[in-house]
């Protein structure tokens, strides 16, 4: 792995940079709601543009592989991870024009457009992370990486809540062109670092397999099983995050205005899923007991006190949240690598922690909903190992059919958005509660499932 420190670094900081502007969506969503007089569904619809985008972009990719050949098996993964970022800056600075309009409609394009450019990062991203080193290793490297997705992730709702709600709020009035200089910023990066990472030395990985034509990819179960298991884990994970805000506003949770919500989201929700992919980086390895004990206590000790001093929550409010990170890191612990079981247990924790949310037990309606993200943590890494494992040169073309059920992302935050609507926010949480009993499910049923062609 260490010839491969470099590679794993610039892949590093495309995953921190993805992982920012999915986080932004949750930000978008109640700031073009107040914009343009949205209902809940119209909303989400942000989702449902930015998602949607994975699932087309995906499919088109599996299509031009079973028609042409794998696209990168031909012309390598840096030259598709280049064409990934070119596409991202236009999708940003598409915003300008959104703006300008003041057309809700051009907003959702421009969210279309920026995600089938983080589609081709992803599936070419996520696949040269697990070639670049050992095999039994992958889920953690992967963790890893996804660890500096979450910090985009954590760092985005409260940056982009402060540019976005205030800093370009003009007398505290919303408009469309709040959101027109940083995305004009957040475009030029892509379009810089796109220039700088063609002059890197990432391997192409180029193959000369042939797999025009043949559907074998198919025939493996962990990844058809895997599919509906990204599907869900993307939907939950979506759609918790973009209802969060909603949710901590209401008087009889926390009555949280848009801009104190965002921190608690940013810093707990996503921050969690941070703290908890770090400790899945260390876990999920072959490193004797004694070692991952002290790296993750040193993860902890270096993280969380940043986290609590950044959210400004006094301590003492907070002692269900450490009792939970302490969970989370036990059993880490005691699960190591198998990562098989970590998902199935995790995804039991999460299914606890929204009932809770959905009987609105009182003095209980905060902190579990926020320690999801804790929990979610492994739940990519994981899948995406346990379903491209023993592909083989279907890798990529398996990996664009898990990029496809990103899909996840658009229709359950829909679906949830319906329910809140026509129930409670906090009903509506029942809808992400049965994505994860199907991850559990996923969990049990592997080794029966599990396919390796010859």
């Amino acid at each position: 792995m260490n010839k491969h420190v470099k590679s794993l670094a610039i892949l590093t900081l495309l995953f921190f940079m993805w992982g920012f502007i999915t986080s932004l969506n949750d930000i978008l969503i109640p700031y073009l709601k107040t914009v343009f007089n949205l209902s809940n569904v119209q909303s989400v619809l942000v989702q449902f543009a930015f998602f949607l985008a994975y699932f087309v972009g995906a499919l088109a990719y599996f299509i031009a592989s079973l028609s042409f050949g794998d696209p990168i098996n031909k012309i390598g993964y840096k030259k598709t991870i280049f064409i990934g970022l070119i596409i991202s800056g236009i999708g940003c600075l598409l915003f300008v024009p959104a703006s300008i309009a003041e057309v809700y409609g051009l907003f959702l394009a421009a969210l279309f457009v920026l995600g089938l450019g983080l589609t081709v990062l992803q599936i070419s991203c996520n696949p040269i992370v697990i070639l670049l080193g050992d095999p039994e290793s992958a889920s953690g490297r992967l963790n890893l990486t996804q660890a500096f997705n979450s910090l985009g992730t954590t760092l985005a709702p409260v940056v982009g809540g402060y540019f976005i709600f205030k800093f370009f709020a003009i007398d505290g009035v919303l408009t469309a062109e709040n959101v027109k200089i940083p995305y004009i910023i957040l475009g030029a990066l892509f379009l810089v670092v796109a220039f700088f990472f063609s002059f890197s030395k990432i391997p192409s990985f180029k193959s000369e397999d042939n797999i025009t034509g043949d559907v074998s990819v198919l025939k493996f179960g962990q990844l058809k099983w895997g599919v509906l298991s990204i599907f869900c884990y993307v939907g939950a994970e979506v759609a918790v995050g973009s209802l969060m805000i909603g949710y901590l506003g209401h008087e009889n949770v926390l009555g949280l205005d848009h801009m104190e919500a965002s921190t608690y989201l940013a810093y707990f929700y996503w921050g969690g899923a941070m703290i908890g992919r770090f400790l899945g980086g260390i876990n999920i390895s072959d490193q004797p007991l004694g070692k991952r004990v002290l790296q993750s206590l040193g993860i902890i000790a270096l993280i969380v006190p940043f986290i609590v001093y950044l959210a400004g929550v006094p301590v003492a409010e907070m002692w269900p949240y450490f009792i939970f990170i302490a969970i989370n890191l036990l059993l880490m612990l005691f699960i190591g690598e198998n990562a098989r079981l970590m998902l199935g247990v995790f995804a039991i924790v999460n299914i606890a922690f929204l009932i809770i949310t959905v009987i609105e037990v009182p003095g209980l309606m905060v902190w579990p909903i926020l320690s999801i993200g804790l929990f979610n943590s492994i739940m990519w890494s994981n899948i995406f190992s346990l379903s491209t494992k023993g592909l083989g040169k279907y890798t990529s073309q398996g990996s664009s059919l898990l990029i496809m059920a990103i899909l996840g992302g658009a229709l359950v935050p829909l679906l949830q958005g319906y329910f809140a609507d026509q129930f409670s926010i906090g009903f509506s949480f029942i809808v992400p509660m049965v994505c994860y009993f199907y991850l559990f499910v996923y969990t049990i049923r592997y080794n029966k499932i599990y396919t390796k062609i010859d």
